[in-house]
């Protein structure tokens, strides 16, 4: 398993619970100091003082008698590295040799009440109806990714948890009578939480690589969501970089590879 990393014990802690907070993963509240203690293993000093970075940076209200409960993300942050848009093209073509090299175990697959932030993504209704799917990435080596995807309910009906473990959701888009369009996407650091080590088999506040991928059709309407926890010693990232332009107004465009680096 990976070490964790060089951090006090206590930035570790707020480094998970801001991510979590990034996601929504706290709408009921965030647990009480007992309980976090007991999840990460460490004193009440060192949660108190996690709880007061996010509390110093607005993320959290902590109240005598209510508890802590988050109070939302501010607008156009999050740590995301620039988004890139992508046509889909040849994405498509490097899941899909992806999938020939690996294989999916699927952890959940169910429909369920659009987040917020979900919701705002895919430009639908907060609480309508999504299907959510989570699933583990691995090959003869172990696991490499951790993968949430959202897609609306009209669209997935006809998922079936066979599908998601045989196929890459944009096929199984394109056999929903969708034609895929564009994707923007985003790509930066996370650390891992206590669920995702646990699936990625690597130890709690590790780095890993985060993307996250919005999908449109061919009418500019969003159809997926993809949230992916990738751990950087078995996944790499490629952009193949050319020159194109007149020698005064020269740029950079690039095509993407995604491989498993085992």
């Amino acid at each position: 398993m990976s070490s964790p990393l060089p951090l006090p014990k206590y930035h570790r802690v707020y480094l998970v619970l801001r991510e979590r907070l990034h996601e929504g993963g706290f709408a009921q509240g965030l647990p009480g100091e007992l309980a976090l203690m007991q999840q990460f293993g460490v004193a009440r000093v060192t949660v108190r003082r996690a709880l007061a970075q996010l509390a110093q940076e607005g993320l959290i209200s902590r109240e005598p008698g209510r508890g802590t409960r988050p109070i939302g993300w501010p607008a156009g942050e999050g740590g995301e590295g620039a988004p890139v848009e992508t046509r889909l093209t040849g994405l498509l073509e490097n899941l899909v040799s992806m999938g020939v090299r690996t294989s999916v175990k699927v952890l959940e697959a169910k429909l369920a009440p659009a987040t917020h932030e979900v919701a705002r993504a895919l430009a639908i209704a907060a609480g309508e109806q999504v299907h959510k799917a989570v699933r583990v990435r691995r090959t003869h080596e172990g696991p490499i990714a951790h993968i949430t995807t959202y897609v609306p309910a009209a669209i997935a009906q006809r998922f079936q948890r066979h599908d998601l473990e045989t196929k890459p959701i944009l096929l199984l888009l394109e056999d929903a009578g969708v034609q895929v369009g564009r994707a923007v996407q985003t790509i930066s650091a996370r650390v891992a939480d206590e669920r995702v080590a646990q699936h990625l088999d690597v130890a709690l506040g590790s780095a890993l690589l985060a993307v996250r991928r919005l999908v449109y059709d061919e009418h500019e309407r969003p159809v997926q969501w993809l949230h992916g926890l990738y751990r950087p010693d078995r996944y790499e990232y490629q952009m193949q970089l050319s020159q194109a332009g007149g020698i005064d107004a020269r740029v950079w465009v690039g095509s993407e590879a995604q491989n498993p680096s085992h």
